[in-house]
């Protein structure tokens, strides 16, 4: 893994720059989840899942709560405050203009959602 700085934002961006962790936090936006309910979800280890949370906890987005053996992983409230203002210092952008970053990145192939199991 590449060590980056301990600077909250490069932690944050480095964070959210993998799709899995993006989905984890979709579903912890959801609700808090045990590490294992997270695994459940994922078509990889335990231990892998595992280090994706290290990298979120690590960025400041998720915390782990011990209760009794289990570890549960709550979305951490305003985590994404200090990459918020710094995306704000570059002017508002329109409504709809991530979406339309989002659009472009999927036509060129360059986005793709972790495989989730059913």
């Amino acid at each position: 893994m590449v060590d980056i700085s301990k600077n909250p934002l490069d932690l944050a961006f480095s964070a959210l720059a993998d799709p899995t962790r993006r989905a984890i936090l979709r579903q912890l936006l959801e609700q808090d989840m045990t590490v294992k309910q997270v695994a459940q979800t994922y078509e990889m280890s335990l231990a892998a899942v595992s280090k994706h949370l290290r990298v979120l906890t690590r960025a400041g987005l998720v915390r782990q709560v011990k209760q009794g053996r289990e570890k549960i992983c709550q979305l951490e409230p305003n985590a994404l405050g200090a990459a918020s203002l710094w995306m704000e210092s570059f002017g508002a952008f329109p409504d709809n203009f991530l979406d339309g970053v989002e659009e472009e990145l999927e036509a060129l192939g360059l986005t793709r959602s972790p495989p989730l199991q059913t």
